[in-house]
């Protein structure tokens, strides 16, 4: 049963922003991972601040004066995977796009609450009082670790669900952000809080902060990009073990990399082992051979999720292969 609570939809953003200055106020947009939280009582709201109001100033896609190209944060995860200029220009987030849940899913979520959802650990989700939601342990540190992280896992061992989140890091994008103390703007690989800073938090947004927009900087026609997500069932689910790659070539030869991991760690998990492996490098097999075993380098496998280490390293094979095929 749905827990009672405020519902506000603002029609100016100045107003959002003052709505969730109060404690207890949470932010809407697609819905879909919010009130699933609220229904299984994951957390309490007094205050449900929708943007739906707002959806005519968040949406769409343009390009910059820069050469870059600005996504309204409430444009939907279907609109991503099937805009034209996205599939030509920024492939990797197209397919990133389409591997996100399910086509009803897709729909309804938008890239800003793609972003910013919330951890799908089934003890996080589940009745356990574990230290992301302020208690003292994690439950997964000796439970049922089968989907769970294999870097980063200091205080809780989650892994970050977003696809959107690897590739757009890797890109370099940035997002948009206004609150009650202004407007700035964060890299996307600066977005997310480790567990070693703060375990109750996924976000560096303050409370009355919301994201209106995701940049994505010019590129060279020379630049790769991909997203590969391996996962139990072919829709729904969430990433076992993904990557995503920016690499600018030439020929054959890596000018620069960016290379993130999804379903490794409670973060977009940046692999600079693998970005220096293959950067002024030739990609002929040696070299990606080498990169598909630096992709786990100081990892640490669980008593469940050693799978994850042979599976990171045959994904960063076949998608090395696959960049100069």
């Amino acid at each position: 049963m749905m827990p009672e609570f405020s519902y506000i939809r603002p029609n100016s953003l100045d107003q959002a922003v003052s709505c969730l200055e109060s404690q207890g106020a949470f932010v809407m947009a697609g819905g879909s991972d919010l009130l699933g939280c609220l229904r299984d009582e994951v957390f309490q709201a007094d205050k449900v601040v929708s943007l739906s109001g707002l959806e005519g100033e968040f949406q769409g896609i343009e390009k910059t004066k820069e050469g870059g190209l600005r996504i309204g944060a409430m444009t939907t995860i279907t609109e991503i995977a099937e805009n034209p200029v996205i599939k030509s220009d920024y492939p990797g987030l197209a397919q990133a796009a389409s591997e996100v849940a399910s086509p009803q899913l897709r729909n309804q979520g938008t890239i800003g609450g793609n972003l910013c959802q919330k951890p799908r650990c089934w003890y996080y989700r589940g009745d356990f009082p574990c230290r992301r939601k302020g208690g003292n342990r994690c439950y997964a540190m000796g439970g049922e670790d089968i989907f769970h992280c294999i870097f980063g896992g200091v205080n809780c061992l989650i892994v970050h669900p977003s696809d959107l989140a690897p590739v757009l890091a890797a890109f370099g994008a940035r997002v948009l952000i206004v609150g009650s103390a202004g407007q700035r703007t964060l890299e996307v690989s600066r977005l997310h809080v480790p567990p070693s800073d703060d375990p109750t938090r996924e976000t560096y947004l303050a409370r009355d902060e919301v994201i209106t927009a995701v940049e994505l900087p010019g590129l060279a026609k020379t630049v790769y990009s991909s997203y590969r997500k391996v996962r139990a069932r072919r829709a729904w689910d969430f990433a076992l073990a993904g990557t995503a790659l920016v690499l600018d070539l030439d020929g054959s030869r890596v000018r620069s990399a960016g290379v993130y991991l999804s379903g490794a760690a409670p973060i977009p998990w940046r692999s600079q082992e693998v970005e220096k492996e293959i950067t002024g490098k030739i990609l002929n097999q040696t070299v990606i051979d080498r990169a598909a075993e630096a992709v786990v380098s100081g990892a640490r496998a669980l008593n469940q999720n050693a799978y994850k280490l042979p599976l990171f390293k045959g994904i960063m094979r076949e998608e090395l292969g696959k960049a100069v095929s």
